[in-house]
């Protein structure tokens, strides 16, 4: 069974390679990158390998090849959740972040980002953009995904966590952002030293 980090004070080495997992929408994606620049290590959003153009999912074998490339380095922090190449990086993960926030935080964060992103036309990854339409309107909208995925995840990650290939991983659930940031306070208090 993985460890878990109730407090970020237990964490006492500097992590060299952490995941950031959580349900769309609770800023994966912002605390990795902040995470990298703090233990310098590059930023790996495993979005970004899976999307191709018009929103079309890079096949499994060629997805998992663009993670072990990405992945080769002593130093990274990846962010996303793809239990398909779970089994890649976990192994070599040293710290895993779960970022288990309410849903009503999460909605409200995917609320602003999803506007934000259509208003500027922000392009994501392979050219592609969020719309008006698939980001409020749809079945396949991250609101819905975002429901989908939470309750889920809440059930199923313990359980993998509980596994024995996950007993090496120390674990730090943030309920919270503040939580979050303490995290990222102690590691930076860590990189500092």
């Amino acid at each position: 069974m993985a460890t878990q980090i109730s407090d970020p004070a237990h964490l006492t080495t500097l992590p060299a390679r952490i995941i950031v997992s959580g349900t769309t929408g609770s800023g994966k994606s912002t605390l990795a990158g902040e995470l990298a620049s703090i233990i310098r290590a590059p930023h790996i959003e495993l979005d970004a390998l899976h999307w191709e153009p018009n929103w079309t999912e890079a096949p499994d074998d060629i997805f998992r090849q663009r993670v072990r490339s990405a992945t080769t380095g002593d130093r990274w922090v990846v962010d996303g959740n793809y239990s398909k190449a779970r089994d890649l990086l976990w192994p070599r993960t040293e710290l895993l972040v779960w970022l288990d926030y309410s849903i009503a935080r999460i909605y409200a964060r995917l609320l602003r980002r999803t506007t934000r992103r259509i208003i500027t036309r922000e392009e994501l990854w392979s050219g592609n953009r969020e719309r008006l339409r698939t980001g409020f309107m749809s079945r396949d909208s991250l609101f819905v995904w975002a429901l989908q995925t939470h309750w889920k995840r809440r059930r199923t990650f313990p359980d993998a966590l509980a596994r024995p290939e996950a007993a090496h991983l120390h674990v730090f659930r943030a309920r919270t952002p503040g939580e979050a940031d303490a995290l990222k306070r102690r590691i930076a208090a860590l990189a500092s030293e």
